[in-house]
């Protein structure tokens, strides 16, 4: 077995685990300064909205031997805009220019057909209004709002309202991070992007949904015994999925990686820039802020419930009474803990199922 496999198989069985809970002062903190400069630089830079939001005219053009960096200097200062040029596989240009109108597109083209030097028939002009661009980004948002209202609603159906908060929590902790990144590099917003958006929120929900089933099945009965408090079984929770969700994020962000790293910055295929930077950092958003933001605060807020307070002064009361006695909480470990129908659960966050009652050995001890 390998060494990553081994280590998983003793995170599952709690034999190894890191106090992820614990420290959670510290992960909300590191999110909130990463979110601080995220929203800066959106505030800042703000978003360099594409064409298809902001209305403009794309120009395509046959094969020419003028270079990219040529291309953009000319149609910026024919059009007086900044434009964006990249280059097509026949050798010819797609030049595109923002808040362009019918009559200065006209212009526009014959400029760039002595500059360029190509036959102004040979010069296609598609043009985008503005009133499209605005239509789509309305969509966009609508979309992004019902999503997260169906978020909400099936995991306060499936789960309970608490993770349903914590969920959100990190798919906007995601969405904003992505965000702002966009506005820091300034890559272009187009459809794409907002596909890349939606996409991220479905694969950082996936992760969350994960560790909360985990949660869910190790907390079942959780009153009935007196070992455990609810956020040391979420910890568990985390340590007994970590590998899971590394292994799954890994396997996606390789892909998105070739994409952003090859496609668009060494073959220069623009294009998918646009959707795979919003893959990229919104997947290694979702991966964190479901192991150190939606995990830890399902825990914070399940403890202020009058019965996570009784259990975990009980247990504490517990502990210091053995520790006076000079032994350990789970040698005075009784008939008290889960019931046998919950054995199973206790598993799942990285103990070893209980024997049948009155056989005396405790989940997590080795034979």
């Amino acid at each position: 077995m390998s060494r990553l496999g081994s280590l998983g198989a003793r995170l599952y069985r709690g034999e190894v685990g890191y106090d992820f809970i614990g420290k959670r002062k510290i992960w909300y903190g590191i999110s909130i300064l990463i979110t601080i400069t995220a929203i800066v630089g959106l505030a800042v830079s703000g978003l360099n909205m594409g064409i298809e939001f902001k209305g403009g005219a794309v120009f395509t053009t046959t094969k020419t031997n003028v270079s990219v960096a040529q291309a953009e200097d000319m149609a910026t200062e024919a059009s007086g805009h900044q434009a964006i040029v990249q280059k097509l596989g026949n050798g010819g240009l797609r030049i595109q220019i923002t808040e362009v109108d019918t009559a200065k597109s006209d212009q526009i083209k014959n400029q760039l057909s002595k500059d360029l030097d190509v036959p102004t028939e040979k010069i296609a002009a598609d043009l985008v209004g503005p009133s499209w661009g605005e239509q789509i980004a309305n969509k966009a948002w609508t979309g992004l709002g019902i999503f997260m209202v169906l978020v909400v609603i099936y995991l306060a159906i499936a789960f309970e309202w608490r993770m349903a908060i914590a969920a959100l929590v990190a798919l906007i902790h995601d969405i904003t991070i992505t965000v702002g990144v966009y506005a820091l590099v300034g890559f272009e917003v187009t459809p794409g992007t907002v596909i890349g958006l939606l996409t991220i929120l479905g694969y950082s929900l996936y992760d969350t949904v994960v560790v909360f089933d985990s949660l869910k099945e190790g907390t079942n009965g959780i009153t009935k015994q007196t070992r455990w408090t609810y956020s040391e079984i979420a910890n568990r929770s985390i340590n007994g999925t970590l590998v899971r969700s590394i292994n799954t994020t890994v396997v996606a962000l390789l892909p998105v990686a070739g994409l952003l790293f090859i496609g668009g910055g060494v073959l220069g295929a623009g294009m998918l820039n646009d959707i795979s930077l919003a893959l990229f950092v919104g997947l290694a958003a979702g991966a964190y802020s479901s192991i150190f933001i939606a995990t830890p605060l399902v825990a914070d807020l399940k403890e202020r419930d009058p019965q996570m307070k009784a259990l975990k002064k009980r247990i504490l009361a517990k502990r210091a009474a053995a520790a006076a006695k000079g032994e350990s909480a789970e040698d005075e470990q009784q008939d008290d803990d889960f019931p046998q129908d919950a054995a199973p659960a206790a598993a799942v966050v990285g103990q070893r199922q209980q024997p049948p009652r009155g056989h005396g050995r405790t989940p997590g001890k080795r034979r």
